[in-house]
Protein backbone atom coordinates (compact mmCIF):
# COMPACT_ATOMS: atom_id res chain seq x y z
CA UNK A 1 0.00 0.00 0.00
CA UNK A 2 0.95 3.44 -0.42
CA UNK A 3 1.02 6.78 2.00
CA UNK A 4 -2.28 7.92 0.05
CA UNK A 5 -3.85 4.90 1.32
CA UNK A 6 -2.04 5.03 4.81
CA UNK A 7 -2.69 8.50 5.28
CA UNK A 8 -6.59 7.72 4.29
CA UNK A 9 -6.44 5.21 7.23
CA UNK A 10 -4.89 7.22 9.97
CA UNK A 11 -7.35 10.31 9.04
CA UNK A 12 -9.92 7.63 9.93
CA UNK A 13 -9.10 7.82 13.71
CA UNK A 14 -8.89 11.63 13.62
CA UNK A 15 -11.85 12.35 14.84
CA UNK A 16 -13.19 12.34 18.29
CA UNK A 17 -16.77 10.91 16.90
CA UNK A 18 -15.05 8.20 14.92
CA UNK A 19 -12.89 6.83 18.00
CA UNK A 20 -15.91 6.88 20.09
CA UNK A 21 -17.63 4.37 17.49
CA UNK A 22 -14.35 2.02 17.59
CA UNK A 23 -14.68 1.99 21.15
CA UNK A 24 -18.58 1.39 20.89
CA UNK A 25 -18.03 -1.65 18.49
CA UNK A 26 -15.32 -3.50 20.45
CA UNK A 27 -17.73 -5.48 22.39
CA UNK A 28 -19.70 -6.70 19.15
CA UNK A 29 -21.96 -5.59 16.21
CA UNK A 30 -23.95 -2.94 16.83
CA UNK A 31 -27.36 -1.37 15.09
CA UNK A 32 -27.05 2.34 13.67
CA UNK A 33 -30.05 2.92 16.06
CA UNK A 34 -27.49 1.74 18.86
CA UNK A 35 -24.84 3.58 18.02
CA UNK A 36 -26.68 7.15 17.47
CA UNK A 37 -28.36 6.67 20.98
CA UNK A 38 -25.05 5.98 22.56
CA UNK A 39 -22.97 8.60 21.04
CA UNK A 40 -25.68 11.17 21.06
CA UNK A 41 -25.82 12.60 17.71
CA UNK A 42 -27.96 12.73 14.73
CA UNK A 43 -28.05 10.23 11.85
CA UNK A 44 -26.39 12.19 9.31
CA UNK A 45 -23.72 12.79 11.02
CA UNK A 46 -23.50 8.93 12.13
CA UNK A 47 -23.81 8.06 8.43
CA UNK A 48 -20.98 10.26 7.49
CA UNK A 49 -18.54 9.09 10.33
CA UNK A 50 -19.47 5.16 9.38
CA UNK A 51 -19.00 6.15 5.82
CA UNK A 52 -15.14 7.04 6.56
CA UNK A 53 -14.48 4.04 8.85
CA UNK A 54 -15.69 1.60 6.45
CA UNK A 55 -14.08 2.87 3.71
CA UNK A 56 -11.11 3.29 5.74
CA UNK A 57 -11.50 -0.77 6.15
CA UNK A 58 -11.71 -0.86 9.76
CA UNK A 59 -15.36 -0.96 10.41
CA UNK A 60 -17.56 -3.52 7.96
CA UNK A 61 -21.28 -2.97 7.41
CA UNK A 62 -24.42 -5.28 6.96
CA UNK A 63 -28.18 -4.40 6.02
CA UNK A 64 -30.91 -5.97 7.72
CA UNK A 65 -34.11 -4.66 6.64
CA UNK A 66 -33.96 -1.02 6.63
CA UNK A 67 -31.12 -1.01 9.44
CA UNK A 68 -27.69 -0.98 9.37
CA UNK A 69 -25.67 -2.76 11.56
CA UNK A 70 -21.44 -2.30 12.08
CA UNK A 71 -19.11 -3.96 13.24
CA UNK A 72 -14.99 -4.28 13.52
CA UNK A 73 -12.73 -5.75 10.65
CA UNK A 74 -11.28 -8.09 12.05
CA UNK A 75 -8.72 -7.91 8.75
CA UNK A 76 -9.40 -3.91 8.73
CA UNK A 77 -7.67 -3.92 12.18
CA UNK A 78 -4.81 -6.50 11.03
CA UNK A 79 -4.12 -4.28 8.33
CA UNK A 80 -4.25 -1.35 10.17
CA UNK A 81 -1.77 -2.92 12.98
CA UNK A 82 0.89 -3.68 10.59
CA UNK A 83 0.53 -0.16 8.67
CA UNK A 84 1.49 1.50 11.84
CA UNK A 85 4.24 -1.00 13.38
CA UNK A 86 5.68 -0.08 9.99
CA UNK A 87 5.95 3.95 11.16
CA UNK A 88 7.04 3.70 14.42
CA UNK A 89 9.45 0.87 14.62
CA UNK A 90 12.75 1.66 14.93
CA UNK A 91 15.62 -0.25 13.47
CA UNK A 92 18.10 0.15 16.71
CA UNK A 93 15.48 -2.03 18.75
CA UNK A 94 18.01 -5.09 18.02
CA UNK A 95 20.89 -4.84 20.52
CA UNK A 96 23.72 -5.01 18.43
CA UNK A 97 22.45 -1.40 17.37
CA UNK A 98 21.96 0.06 20.38
CA UNK A 99 25.16 2.03 20.57
CA UNK A 100 24.13 3.66 16.89
CA UNK A 101 20.44 4.27 18.47
CA UNK A 102 18.49 7.40 17.40
CA UNK A 103 15.75 6.50 19.89
CA UNK A 104 17.58 6.43 23.42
Amino acid sequence: MGFREDVRKVKALADENRLAIMLALQHGEKCGCVLLEELNITQPTLSHHMKILCDSGLVASRKEGKWMHYSLSPEGIASYREMISGYVRCDCEKEEAMSACCCK
